[in-house]
């Protein structure tokens, strides 16, 4: 099993843990309901339903194991963090040749790049972490290299 540790924030653990507890609680009973009453339909071999079903078990039996693995890996990110170098959690305000940006640097279970949270283990997080406001630096994407200077970290 993966022992990764799993970057969150103390909400976005909850998020987590929310999910988590509906899929134990009430969506595998659901599935387990549909998988029962497509059974009562007779031979299964050839049953839309049941192969439906079944693979939304699968899914959901999936996901609770990823969950439980994030959860189990958990590290808290620490909301009072440093403002002199970038780290996880920091938000980091960059300008580069296309203008500035401001991400906010968090685990991989928590990145939406469109909302401003990008991964650690992003090309541009990568990058970022341990650098100081003032920092010019570069990351090579397979677009090509884009140069990018801190300009400031809360």
């Amino acid at each position: 099993m993966n022992n990764k540790p799993a970057y969150l924030s103390a909400d976005g653990l909850q998020k987590l843990r929310d999910e988590l507890d509906e899929l134990v609680n009430i969506r595998r009973a659901e599935v387990a309901g549909r998988i029962h009453e497509a059974k009562e339909h007779g031979d299964v071999t050839e049953n839309a339903e049941y192969e439906d079903a079944k693979n939304e078990q699968a899914f959901v039996e999936g996901r609770i194991q990823t969950l439980s693995a994030l959860i189990k890996n958990a590290v808290i990110i620490d909301e009072h963090h440093s403002t002199t170098h970038v780290q996880i959690g920091s938000t980091v305000d960059i300008e580069g040749a296309s203008g500035s940006e401001r991400y906010t640097i968090v685990g991989s279970a928590e990145a939406a790049p469109l909302e401003g949270r990008i991964s650690n283990e992003s090309p541009v997080g990568r990058a970022l972490l341990g650098r100081k406001k003032g920092d010019k630096i570069t990351v090579s994407v397979p677009a090509g290299d884009s140069v990018y200077k801190i300009v400031s970290i809360s």
